[in-house]
């Protein structure tokens, strides 16, 4: 008998009737082939046809979370906890779906926590707990943990990925927020958004008055009418910082922001360092006969006033270039690559291919930081050459071997702008090292000049990016890998499991303490969903807190050649202890193994 339905490519028409698993098999099919909204579908038809079942949930929550519906993919996964406590999966999809709910990422570590107490022969958990210290700014938790992942499973490759970002020190999308904290990012977005537009709107005002009255008294001799309008700007800061201040409303957070945000800190400070300059400028400036010793403080308060931001520019620009370890993470993006692509070649999965992507731009981003970092060397080798010493500018000649090796290893030739500012780099090596060998001038204008003209190529590349509004050369541009979670099957009992857990005569449930494996006699029942229920001693209650894998061993009394052995997770729930099957195994006395 046929029914309507949707079939594979996700049109109507005719379909036969299928089991919940077998919908689920097919949800799990459109995730992989990138069609959340069919998935749905067939997540939900896989939970009408068993509602008790925690598989079904677990797919509609993570296809709500693939259609970008965060609060939807919540209630899925704690109903599929609740139906099976035990399932790592299931706890390793609410943790995937908590933490993008404000407020909740601690539950989500620890259900994430429990998974990886749960299934520590799989690499989920201690990814999604790396994700996790990601998210906070935790790079060294975050890399133990993807070091952890690698080690179970080296194939991994979204932690590959997201390792390389926590050894670049990555700066999640909210640096100036706190998952952790119960408020939305967006009030603390736009908390952060008025410091920013105080702070630039001081920064700016201060600096272009600073430059007015300055012209004003040198050129015009107007000192004393325009000293005035400087105090005029200082008391129109007062109103200014004031609407802005009321703009922020999260005051009690404010001092963590600037804390977990130090650029944002940087720029604030920066701000009303540029006010009081300012003011102490004028105040200096108001003197009649001010002495000769003051004068390089007069200017020294202008300077701040007019190019403290610039400056903080320059400062920030350099110290991204040197935060973090570009070249190790390059080699951890380009194993990542590699894992992608042999596993595209074996199947064409939606998922490979977007690890590939990922690190692939991660990587272009960790050469140019490798590229920042070569060239604000050889400026400054090269300035103390022809301060110093001319031969010093002969080591010039090795700075870029590893900017090179990075390059070619990376295979992000297809890059022109890195790879015009990568070679101009080696093309200033190479000229800046004859210069001091050889004591050309034409070699040493061609070294300045080389590095000039990267510097542009950099410019140029930042102004195309901003222009299209694509990913630039900077690290804002890197991207965590953010791959699905939790879609892993159920582990079913078939009827012949069932009927040997129900006329079994002896059931023994196997654990560990702190003593080593032990066993007890136990009475077990098996649930509609697929659960044990067992009622054991009271030490293997005691141990199973600390350990929650068991093994429990039945016979058919009606087949006595027959054995079953579940192996799961117990938890204690009331007077019972709930079994979430892991593995099943099989056979027959006696007789080898059969897994299923």
């Amino acid at each position: 008998m046929g029914r309507v339905g949707t079939d594979a490519r996700g049109t109507k028409g005719d379909l036969p009737d299928r089991s919940s698993r077998e919908w689920c098999d097919e949800a799990l099919t459109r995730l992989d082939a990138g069609r959340p909204e069919s998935a749905l579908e067939a997540a939900r038809r896989a939970a009408e046809l068993d509602p008790v079942a925690e598989w079904p949930q677990r797919l509609i929550s993570l296809a709500h979370e693939r259609l970008g519906r965060d609060a939807d993919a919540v209630p899925a996964a704690e109903r599929a906890v609740d139906l099976a406590g035990g399932s790592w999966p299931a706890r390793l999809r609410l943790a995937g779906a908590l933490r993008r709910v404000p407020g909740r990422w601690r539950e989500a570590a620890g259900h994430a926590a429990l998974a990886g107490k749960f299934a520590p022969e799989r690499a989920g958990p201690q990814v999604m707990l790396g994700d996790l210290a990601l998210l906070r700014g935790e790079h060294e938790a975050a890399e133990r943990a993807y070091r952890a992942a690698l080690a179970v499973d080296p194939a991994d490759p979204q932690a590959r990925v997201n390792l390389a970002l926590a050894l670049l020190r990555f700066d999640p999308p909210r640096p100036h927020h706190d998952p952790a904290w119960p408020v939305d990012p967006r009030e603390t977005g736009r908390a952060r958004r008025a410091l920013e537009v105080w702070s630039r709107q001081v920064r700016l005002l201060v600096a272009v008055a600073t430059i007015v009255i300055a012209g004003a008294a040198l050129l015009l001799d107007w000192g004393a009418q325009a000293r005035l309008c400087g105090f005029a700007v200082l008391v129109l800061l007062v109103p200014l910082t004031v609407r802005q201040a009321r703009r922020v409303g999260l005051w009690a957070y404010a001092g963590a922001m600037l804390g977990r945000d130090p650029w944002l800190g940087a720029s604030v400070a920066s701000a009303a360092l540029s006010a009081l300059a300012f003011a102490g400028w004028l105040l200096l400036g108001s003197v009649h006969v001010l002495p000769a010793s003051l004068d390089p403080v007069w200017a020294g308060l202008a300077g701040i006033a007019v190019l403290g931001w610039p400056a903080l520019t320059a400062l920030r620009a350099l110290a991204e270039a040197w935060r973090g370890h570009p070249l190790r993470a390059l080699a951890e993006t380009e194993r990542a690559g590699e894992t992608s692509r042999e596993a595209e070649r074996e199947a064409e999965r939606e998922t490979e291919r977007m690890a590939r992507r990922v690190a692939g731009r991660n990587a272009g981003v960790a050469l140019w930081l490798v590229l920042g970092r070569t060239w604000s060397v050889l400026v400054a080798l090269l300035a103390v050459a022809l301060a110093v010493r001319p031969e010093l500018a002969v080591a010039a000649v090795v700075l870029p071997y590893p900017l090179v090796r990075g390059y070619l290893r990376a295979r992000r030739r297809g890059d022109r702008w890195l790879a015009a500012a990568t070679w101009l780099v080696v093309l200033a090596a190479g000229a800046g090292a004859a210069g001091g060998l050889l004591g050309s001038a034409w070699a040493w204008r061609a070294g300045t000049g080389a590095l000039g003209a990267a510097a542009v190529v950099f410019v140029a590349r930042a102004l195309h990016a901003w222009w299209r509004g694509g990913p630039g050369p900077w690290r804002s541009s890197l991207l965590m890998c953010d791959l699905p979670m939790g879609a892993e099957p159920s582990v079913a009992l078939d009827s012949e499991v069932r009927q040997t857990f129900s006329y079994a005569r002896s059931i023994v449930l196997a654990y560990g303490d702190a003593y080593g494996p032990r066993v007890a006699g136990a009475v077990a029942s098996v649930t509609s969903s697929g659960e044990l229920r067992l009622i054991a001693e009271t030490e293997a209650w005691q141990a199973i807190e600390d350990d929650p894998r068991v093994a429990v061993f039945a016979s058919d009394p009606l087949q006595r050649r027959f054995w079953v052995e579940v192996r799961g997770i117990a938890l204690a729930d009331s007077d019972v202890m709930r079994v979430t099957p892991k593995q099943v195994l099989v056979g027959e006395f006696p007789g080898r193994h059969q897994r299923r």
